[in-house]
């Protein structure tokens, strides 16, 4: 499919480019990513056990961009009733498809769940303990406040941080923040060399691993390949030309990813 631009025809696809190369030019995280991804702890979690460790933490932040999603599914869908249709419909279709993905992916067996479970489903099948993140989401279920729920299931401390932290955002009840704070603070920021370390490992027991290779292969390729792309457009577009929205979702976006250094650094110590 192609666009005129300027009475130049030019494909979507790289008016996408363009749109999203423009908006990564006005979201200013400083070094903010760089240090995530250069974070030594991917070299720490070099062996089983370190894993399971790993597993049973990052748990945390795997139900926490969940939370995101939804909150951002609200800000930019109608999710009550009557039904109204909300003003920009590219972006309630993005958000959409995104929840499509992260909350009804399809599984190799051809049934269905979110991202969240299939994580549940390889730290069980890896031997990490899931008593901590299942007796929270039985709390919320029962209808418990999310600080109830903590208390009673008492996270890692740096995994609770990490949560509430990403709350606080939520509760800002301001859109661009939300989904600033989902588009750079998401869970693609696992390097290659861990994703390298699992794939090894389930090559040489698949009953262990290979849940938790299907995980990161299929989560990082929607986050890389379509759900990043989308989130910028996103970003983009409730922003606009306004410099106090693009200001607020650069204070966000690395907020969002200073948080996550800091949970690496806490688990890094746990895991030394």
């Amino acid at each position: 499919m192609s666009t005129v631009v300027s009475g130049v025809e030019v494909s979507s696809a790289s008016v996408n480019r363009s749109t999203e190369q423009h908006l990564e030019d006005r979201i200013e995280l400083g070094d903010s990513r760089q240090r995530l991804l250069a974070h030594p702890i991917y070299q720490m979690v070099d062996r089983p056990e370190r894993i399971r460790r790993f597993m049973e933490a990052h748990v945390w932040a795997v139900w926490d961009f969940q939370s995101l999603l939804k909150a951002m599914q609200r800000h930019l869908t109608c999710v009550s009733l009557p039904w109204l249709p909300t003003a920009d419909a590219e972006a309630r279709r993005l958000a959409n498809e995104i929840v499509l993905d992260e909350e009804t992916d399809i599984l190799p067996d051809g049934s269905y769940a979110s991202h969240f479970e299939l994580y549940l489903q390889s730290m069980r099948a890896a031997g990490a303990d899931t008593t901590t993140i299942t007796r929270a989401l039985e709390r919320l279920a029962a209808g418990d406040s999310l600080q109830t729920a903590l208390d009673i299931a008492t996270p890692p401390a740096a995994a609770r941080r990490f949560v509430e932290r990403s709350f606080l955002i939520i509760e800002s009840n301001a859109a661009h923040r939300v989904v600033a704070a989902f588009t750079y603070g998401r869970e693609d920021v696992i390097p290659d060399m861990f994703r390298q370390l699992i794939s090894m490992l389930a090559e040489e027991d698949p009953g262990t691993w290979e849940a938790f290779r299907f995980y990161l292969e299929r989560h990082i390729e929607h986050d890389d390949e379509r759900h990043g792309p989308i989130c910028r457009r996103i970003v983009a577009r409730m922003c606009g030309e306004d410099p106090v929205k693009w200001a607020e979702a650069s204070e966000t976006a690395r907020l969002a990813i200073e948080a996550r250094i800091e949970f690496w650094d806490s688990l890094m110590e746990s895991l030394g």
